[in-house]
């Protein structure tokens, strides 16, 4: 495969594998390994989303979505568990007193809006609903749907509980955005004594002048995950363990 062939990720791992880390290395252990996906919605991902004109590039240089996809399929197929940690906002949530940066951007643009903790209507094809791809998957009646993270990460919602409830101490990671929901998990997965590998290409992260939020994320993935993986190392990984 030539440069031009791979994705963004792809070319950064391989010109930054000599960073004289050491790398654990993570192996996919049936029973305790399991794929956990954050705000794997339309609000990120989707052009008419609101957060696409800061994360739409990214996106598209990762190939993140055709990724994600091909993630969570090939994971289901090999009866890996799967976890989604989803972002949603509520009107009550619009009533907080600050905010941080991306906090404020957040509410400002709506970004993944429902009308209420109990009420479903308009939800589907809204930016808080999953990516058409990703329903076949997610919505299968066995995926884990866990409350919603508020912020970035999953300190707030019941993804460790679920996850301990089934025994789960390894974990795959992927999702949106890279340096803020899914760097966020990776901290506190690691922090609750999960070991965690993140699939960075099916990942994204904002762009705008002067920042880049997927090199920072790779840089930290570097340095606190057990590995970082593309989607084909991945699937290659979960299809072997299968």
């Amino acid at each position: 495969m030539t440069d031009s062939q791979k994705n963004r990720v792809e070319q950064w791992l391989e010109v930054n594998k000599d960073h004289g880390l050491p790398v654990t290395g993570f192996d996919i252990e049936k029973g305790r390994t399991a794929l956990v996906i954050t705000d794997p919605q339309r609000d990120f991902l989707h052009p008419d989303g609101v957060a696409w004109g800061a994360v739409g590039e990214s996106v598209l240089e990762n190939n993140t979505v055709a990724n994600l996809e091909q993630l969570m399929n090939t994971a289901v197929e090999a009866g890996l568990p799967l976890f989604i940690s989803p972002h949603y906002y509520f009107p009550t949530d619009h009533k907080w007193k600050f905010e941080g940066t991306l906090e404020k951007l957040m509410h400002a643009i709506k970004m993944f809006d429902r009308k209420g903790t109990l009420d479903v209507e308009g939800f589907e094809g809204s930016g808080a609903d999953w990516m058409e791809e990703f329903k076949p998957a997610i919505n299968n009646g066995n995926t884990v749907i866990c409350g919603a993270h508020k912020v970035f990460g999953p300190e707030n919602n019941d993804l460790v509980l679920q996850l301990r409830k089934q025994r789960i101490d390894k974990v795959i990671l992927a999702g949106m955005s890279a340096n803020l929901c899914v760097e966020s998990h990776l901290r506190e997965l690691v922090e609750c004594g999960f070991e965690v590998t993140v699939v960075a290409d099916a990942s994204a992260a904002a762009k705008v002048p002067g920042l880049d939020g997927m090199l920072a994320a790779l840089t930290n993935y570097r340095m606190i995950a057990s590995d970082i993986w593309s989607t084909k190392q991945a699937v290659a990984n979960i299809n072997e363990a299968k």
